[in-house]
């Protein structure tokens, strides 16, 4: 059983994949770190936030977080969380993408993962351990990616204005606000933000505002509550914003994640 192990101790391993599994109780931080291999993080229970100086994440139980190697992390947990973790060895992280992405994960693929932390790290490549290592090294890569991630920019200033906005966001923030309180042009703020995040302002301020009511959702927030919170009009504005973004209503999407719980194994 390979549950509650630290990766450090087990990194060097041949083996191409090894599963882990940690608990961890409500609020725990794990400072930032990083890791040799690829991570592909995931939550059996609970939800998981994890932040880089590229962006923030939010992972509820049915997606997953691929973190590519050596790339500095930070995971903070909410609610109690059974995290559980595929480190794909540096020489075969090229096959994944070459940043942070949430995916989905299928029910099968969490069953998947929930016998893969009971396979030893040293397991028989040829045993059907081994098997199942290798189908969970071929169905990582076909993952598809949900917009769950909230990209971050360098410039110093701009990136501090978002963590800002992250503490309270609203979805009624301006760019006349933004680039007044930085001392730019419409224009020239308009060009910046999207250079270096790869968004609209709209869409980036709509994508916190997402980032931010997802766990809390989760955690049982009524939809007016946070919908309201959040700055939208009225609960059905916000249902629209994330039926379209998540194609699904909050109570819908919620219903979805729950129906995976925790994994069972194959």
């Amino acid at each position: 059983m390979v549950r509650n192990l630290r990766i450090d101790t087990v990194e060097e391993s041949p083996r191409p994949l090894i599963a882990l599994g940690q608990d961890h109780a409500d609020g725990t931080v794990l400072a930032a770190h990083t890791h040799r291999r690829g991570q592909l993080l995931s939550g059996a229970t609970g939800t998981l936030l994890l932040s880089t100086a590229q962006g923030r994440w939010v992972m509820p139980p049915h997606c997953g977080l691929w973190i590519p190697p050596g790339v500095p992390h930070e995971v903070r947990m909410i609610g109690m969380v059974m995290t559980r973790s595929l480190y794909l060895a540096p020489a075969l992280a090229d096959t994944m993408p070459g940043r942070c992405e949430v995916v989905a994960l299928s029910p099968f693929f969490r069953s998947l993962i929930g016998r893969a932390i009971d396979v030893p790290v040293d397991y028989d490549p040829e045993s059907h351990d081994g098997a199942v290592m290798a189908l969970l090294l071929h169905e990582m890569r076909r993952l598809p990616v949900e917009p769950l991630s909230l990209p971050f920019p360098a410039h110093a200033a701009l990136a501090e204005r978002c963590r800002r906005f992250l503490q309270e966001p609203t979805i009624q923030a301006t760019i006349e606000a933004w680039s007044d309180g930085l001392g730019m042009s419409r224009r020239n703020f308009t060009r910046l933000f999207r250079r270096e995040t790869g968004l609209s302002f709209v869409e980036w301020r709509q994508q916190a505002c997402l980032v931010s009511a997802l766990p809390r959702l989760v955690a049982g927030v009524p939809v007016t509550t946070v919908a309201l919170d959040l700055g939208y009009d009225n609960p059905a504005a916000f249902t629209t914003m994330f039926k379209r973004t998540l194609g699904a209503s909050p109570r819908a999407y919620l219903a979805k994640a729950g129906d995976h719980g925790p994994e069972r194994s194959v």
